[in-house]
């Protein structure tokens, strides 16, 4: 029998990122997917990032993984959200030609070193003691390995509502997984469901696009790679409509059909992405809610009208379409629906994302209560890349709050659970200053070298880089001006006798980098990426000092490890309810304990008491 080092199921964006940071750490590595044709399918919207999804695509590429570069290769409509605000909270997003993408994350892993791809479905689990030993496709096959990496999204036991219709699917045209659903119940996992939704697909030209707003791309789009040199591919706009009060009146009236004010499911859906039917309850005081008309494709003629996600009956769909500003005389080329699916409570992970009850297997994407590519790709990333570390005997590759966007996702995911779909926001971040988007390559792409993740290519490439920021920060502290200096280029500075570097007289808002390349002419030849990461020192330098503090003192709790084996039954001081939280996450770390919900600071006193004492011999 062939064995593998990892088995990564499921070929979506988890999946493709889990095979593919597998394989780069040189992990002979197994995807296994229902269809080959159906790999890095974007089932839902055709966009990548926006506010805080951008900083994981941005980190995901600087661990050299695959969707920052595959967005780019098919971005159609790129913008930078927050573009007038601080670099902290700006999000690069693009409008993604669905074919393009899907195209460039299948030539990428036809070739990709040390990754095999298998089309079978998987069944079942093969469980060898308290281990994961291979996984049994749905042709029969068995296939070994003694890593597996589950990205199943919505296909556990999922099911597709639409009206009065119940569709067992895992998307559309696509059967549940039944088997490997039952196999996680049988761990005796904490698990339970969610639903998510999508909108109709519309004939884009049954448009009256001559009625509707339009929403340009950015004249001078910004890459979400950090290896993509400049956007090729042409650009196009998209539209803008809004609901009507005739629209709100017939979901109102038929609100019956609807999936969840139907009674028909339990699962909890994302309070940030809300279906039109959540819309009309919630918010009944307004009587338009904005509709983005997104196209899927440059030779595709879809419409992806993002706002309107719906479960109603499609008679219901075609009438209240109707009454929206543009779409009088549309066509639905599929209509939506709510798909209701199984996921595993991230608290049974650790932050490796290997499940503490079976040795071997990890999770990673919507079958840990996410939502989102981008939340998926990232968690694909870290699951994939510690099943092969855990192959070869190395240490778990972990990430912290001050670290990573997606060390923020893992920790709150297996710290604190999840009551409905999980989304990132810049607003998760305590540490945001230094997690930013423009600096994710600084941050993370040492690490992922130290790690095993990043290839030859992108080091060389990072290594030029910083040797270049490493030459404009030392040219921008050495460069200075007296007060009368300054004032005599017209710049207002104190006359206190103190000179002032480049960096330092870029901080003042009245100020710009053209300005002082005027005094210094020879800072004019920086490329764009350097200069813009020496504006932004300036910006942030002082509040960078005060976040340093509040991150040292982060890192004093979190680099107080928890041992494994400890016995918080012996713990004085502790609430029972303290004891059972903690004995169920048994976080690593006491900074991890504190981030339990309901553990006190007498608690986490009780339990630094109780690590610093002395263990009898």
């Amino acid at each position: 029998m062939t064995q593998w080092d990892v088995i990564v199921i499921g070929g979506g964006h988890a999946g493709c990122e889990a095979a593919a940071a597998a394989a780069r750490f040189g992990a002979r590595t197994l995807l296994l997917t229902h269809k080959i044709e159906t790999l890095g399918e974007m089932s839902c919207n055709p966009a990548i990032g926006g506010l805080g999804k951008g900083h994981l695509v941005r980190e995901i590429d600087a661990l050299d993984g695959l969707m920052g570069r595959m967005a780019d290769a098919a971005g159609i409509q790129f913008r930078m959200l927050n573009r007038s605000r601080g670099p902290a909270v700006r999000g690069p997003r693009a409008q993604i030609d669905r074919k393009l993408y899907r195209q460039a994350m299948q030539a990428e892993l036809a070739n990709y070193p040390n990754l095999e791809i298998i089309a079978d479905g998987v069944e079942d689990l093969v469980v060898q003691g308290a281990a994961v030993a291979g996984a049994v496709g749905a042709s029969g096959r068995t296939y070994a390995a003694p890593k597996v990496v589950l990205t199943t999204g919505t296909f556990l036991k999922g099911v597709i509502h639409r009206g009065e219709e119940r569709i067992p699917a895992g998307r559309v045209g696509d059967e549940p997984s039944i088997g490997l659903a039952d196999r996680l119940y049988g761990l005796g996992l904490s698990m339970g469901r969610l639903k998510t939704g999508t909108p109709a697909r519309l004939v884009g030209s049954s448009i009256d696009w001559s009625q509707l707003e339009r929403q340009e791309a950015d004249a001078d789009p910004v890459p979400f790679s950090f290896m993509t040199v400049s956007i090729s591919t042409p650009q196009v706009a998209c539209g803008v409509t809004y609901t009507t009060e005739a629209t709100h009146k017939i979901i109102a009236e038929r609100l019956s059909e609807s999936a969840v004010y139907g009674g028909k499911l339990t699962g909890r859906g994302p309070r940030y992405c809300p279906s039109i039917e959540d819309k009309v309850v919630r918010f009944a005081d307004k009587t338009s809610h904005q509709i983005f008309l997104e196209p899927e494709g440059l030779d595709d003629d879809t419409v992806y009208p993002n706002g309107i996600s719906t479960s109603v009956s499609e008679e219901t769909q075609d009438l209240f379409l109707r009454t929206i500003p543009g779409l009088e005389n549309v066509q639905v080329r599929r209509y939506g629906y709510a798909i209701e699916y199984d996921y595993v409570d991230p608290r049974e992970l650790t932050p490796a994302l290997e499940v503490k009850r079976l040795a071997g297997l990890y999770l990673a994407g919507q079958i840990n209560g996410t939502t989102g590519y981008e939340e998926a790709g990232a968690q694909g990333l870290v699951a994939g890349l510690n099943a092969a570390r855990a192959a070869a005997c190395a240490e778990p590759a972990t990430f912290t709050r001050d670290q990573a966007y997606i060390g923020v996702m893992i920790d709150d995911l297996v710290t604190r659970g999840v009551t409905e779909p999980y989304r990132m926001f810049t607003s998760r971040a305590e540490f945001r200053l230094i997690l930013r988007a423009d600096n994710a390559d600084q941050r993370l792409t040492p690490l992922g070298v130290a790690l095993g993740c990043v290839g030859e290519a992108r080091a060389r490439a990072f290594a030029a880089k910083s040797s270049q920021l490493d030459d404009a920060r030392a040219e921008a502290k050495a460069l200075t001006l007296s007060p009368a200096q300054a004032q005599a280029h017209g710049f207002r500075v104190n006359a206190d006798g103190q000179r002032r570097s480049l960096t330092q007289l870029l901080a003042y808002p009245e100020i710009t980098f053209d300005q002082l390349a005027g005094v210094w002419p020879q800072i004019a030849a920086w490329p764009p990426v350097i200069r813009e990461q020496v504006e932004i020192d300036a910006t942030y330098a002082g509040y960078l000092d005060r976040q340093a503090a509040d991150v040292a003192a982060f890192r004093r709790d979190e680099d107080l490890r928890l041992p494994a084996d400890i016995d918080y039954a012996a713990i004085g001081g502790l609430s029972n309810e303290a004891r059972t939280k903690l004995a169920a996450i048994r976080p690593t770390t006491l900074g991890q304990a504190g981030r339990i919900e309901g553990i006190t600071p007498g608690a986490l006193t009780a339990l630094l008491v109780h690590v610093r004492r002395p263990r009898a011999a």
